[in-house]
């Protein structure tokens, strides 16, 4: 019996070697999570033998290979699509054989189909999101951003303003020059064709100010005469500013958002009024926000002149916040919260997961169904883009493991040839 302990003994090391040896192996293998051999000993026993307590046993073996799903230190790389998980999530993925699998290999890329995969192949897989990072549908589906094709063009509807013109201004008078501030805006038509946007701005009483402005149309010379920004008559102003005694707007009097319309080159693109009136044609309109306007005893200033059109662009990038939101970047300054969402799963007893190699695992019985949700959320944990989650594998301790395994096995093998030589005294006699 000897000679079977001894070689369960070096069965068991046997494994327990490989076991650290690949553990050392995969020690900078990204999202790699150490393994450790159990041993459980074997004991020769039958039915109504009795008792037990004399009963010699028979070796050990190695009942189970679990894994050590702790936490791997986060390694910075600088690589938008890279992700690490902070946290008890793994990441789901597809197979190209449309089998479902589980990771903690966050090191992604983008097919020429913008499709975000794994280094082996698989989809990663996640919740379709709007322009603003709202989920809108919880079954996850393989993420797939719009790189091929270019954002379209957005014409400007709103323009905000926020500027203070100098109180101490005279006030103009017929037949001498005006005293006259000005700015410009560049706004879009629905072609994403520049629209050039000029507003100035005269004293034309105590407290109030005559608004005239052009766009694209308007071919008058401003300096001497201000002319309307689309289908007015030249040196007729759009509106007036009126100002309360302490500087700000008087929006009783002068609409805090007027309507202005503004003149494209394009005179192809036809539009209504608010009032579903037809426009002239290339004519569109946008508010005009100047609900900030103030009028101080100081110089003129603008502190923000804004708008929210934009031309046509190609994408360029894109990010991943700790929520698993993809924002996509494009060439036109743009950004959209439209690429999904990053999903994440957790189960009841990740130790029932089964390896399968390229650090996938697959759910089993033993694991439990995944539950599915989403990063920053209960133990799902948060996800850091830009690096990546090393192995979790502790070199000297493996090390240590390993002259300790060894030991083990010179002394199963000692046992056997102790055996031997009992065996050869026996024939001897």
């Amino acid at each position: 019996m000897s000679y079977q302990t001894g070689l369960s003994g070096l069965t068991a090391a046997s494994q327990n070697l490989d076991v650290i040896g690949n553990n050392i192996a995969n020690a900078s293998t990204v999202g790699m999570k150490s393994s450790t051999a159990e041993f459980a000993d074997l004991v020769a026993s039958a039915i109504g033998s009795g008792s037990m307590a004399n009963t010699p046993g028979i070796g050990t073996t190695v009942s189970n290979i679990a894994q050590n799903f702790s936490q791997g230190n986060v390694n910075i790389t600088g690589n938008s699509t890279d992700v690490a998980i902070n946290g008890d999530g793994f990441f789901q993925v597809t197979q190209s054989d449309g089998s479902t699998a589980y990771t903690r290999d966050g090191q992604f890329q983008l097919d020429k189909n913008g499709f975000l995969m794994t280094s082996s192949g698989a989809n990663v897989m996640g919740y379709p999101t709007d322009n603003t990072g709202k989920v809108t549908n919880t079954t996850t589906q393989k993420l797939q951003l719009p790189t091929g094709a270019p954002i379209g063009a957005n014409a400007t509807s709103s323009i905000v303003a926020t500027l203070n013109l100098n109180a101490s201004t005279p006030i103009a008078t017929t037949g001498t020059a005006a005293t006259q501030f000005g700015t410009t805006v560049t706004a879009y038509d629905a072609q994403g064709d520049a629209v050039p946007v000029s507003l100035y701005f005269v004293k034309s009483a105590l407290d109030t100010w005559n608004v005239y402005g052009s766009s694209a149309a308007a071919t008058a010379d401003l300096s001497t005469n201000p002319t309307a920004i689309a289908g007015g008559t030249a040196g007729t102003s759009m509106f007036q500013m009126v100002f309360n005694p302490d500087g700000t707007l008087n929006t009783t009097v002068t609409p805090a958002t007027p309507t202005i319309t503004l003149q494209s080159v394009n005179t192809n693109i036809q539009n209504n009024d608010a009032a579903g009136n037809p426009l002239l044609p290339g004519q569109f309109q946008a508010t005009l926000d100047i609900s900030k306007a103030t009028e101080y005893g100081t110089s003129f200033a603008v502190s923000s002149l804004t708008q929210n059109g934009y031309t046509a662009g190609q994408f360029t990038g894109l990010s991943i916040d700790n929520k698993g939101v993809i924002t996509t970047t494009y060439s036109n300054g743009q950004t959209l919260e439209s690429g999904g969402m990053i999903a994440l799963a957790t189960f009841r007893n990740a130790q029932g997961l089964t390896p399968t190699g390229g650090g996938l695992f697959h759910e089993t019985y033993k694991s439990g169904a995944a539950l599915m949700g989403d990063p920053t959320i209960g133990n799902f944990g948060a996800l850091q883009a830009g690096a990546v989650e090393q192995s979790n594998v502790d070199l000297t301790s493996e090390l240590v493991n390993m002259m300790t395994a060894q030991r083990n096995y010179q002394a199963n093998a000692q046992t056997i040839k102790t055996q031997g030589q009992i065996m050869q005294t026996l024939v001897n006699l």
